[in-house]
């Protein structure tokens, strides 16, 4: 079992990140907007690795952080949540946010996540509410970040349709959607405007 991969970012993208290791090996992971936000603009990383193995193929989440590998798994043990889902879900909140959300049982927040729903919702509160809790994470209330960084909107706009592409997201109404979040924060980053979008969509 693989538990973490460190090594040069060869690749970067909100969706994915390849990590090439000793012996010029390049691995791929899926990983979500929090942990993109952790390692961008860094040389190295260092992330924490769930191997989900199926017979037509073997794929690697990777995260920044043990607490957000930790709440990964527990989604995973909710019933109707594959790794795709739990991958949105941190791709949408944040570790602390996703533990204010299930302490404050706020299944109405947690069922804007794409294809989630609110049944979805309500199991996955009602179910890691006292696993969540010991996993001793600060909860933190659902707010909008600060935008952090002022790039080119053109390569805000592609860079964000891509990654929401990835996602499952088609193309066309997503760029509608990251256009207007541009033309009401022309200087969000791009991990923002994700996010936005991930609600809206």
């Amino acid at each position: 079992m693989i538990d973490f991969i460190k090594g040069k970012i060869d690749e970067l993208t909100p969706a994915s990140a390849v990590i090439e290791c000793a012996g010029g090996v390049g691995y791929a992971l899926n990983i979500s907007l929090n942990t993109f936000s952790a390692i961008q603009g860094k040389p190295e990383a260092k992330l924490y690795v769930y191997e989900a193995i199926r017979e037509d193929a073997w794929v690697l989440f990777g995260f920044a952080t043990k607490a957000e590998r930790e709440l990964f798994l527990l989604l995973l043990t909710v019933s109707g949540v594959g790794g795709n889902t739990a991958r949105m879900i941190l791709s949408s909140f944040s570790v602390s946010e996703m533990a204010a959300i299930i302490t404050e049982n706020n299944d109405r927040l947690l069922a804007t996540v794409k294809g989630l729903g609110k049944k979805t919702a309500q199991k996955i509160i009602l179910e890691l509410k006292d696993k969540v809790a010991a996993l001793g994470i600060e909860p933190q209330s659902v707010g909008g970040d600060a935008p952090t960084a002022s790039p080119i909107n053109k390569e805000v706009h592609d860079e964000a349709v891509e990654a929401l592409k990835m996602l499952g997201f088609p193309p066309a109404p997503t760029s509608k959607v990251v256009k207007a979040i541009l033309a009401e924060e022309p200087e969000a980053p791009v991990e923002r405007v994700i996010k936005l979008a991930l609600k809206a969509l």
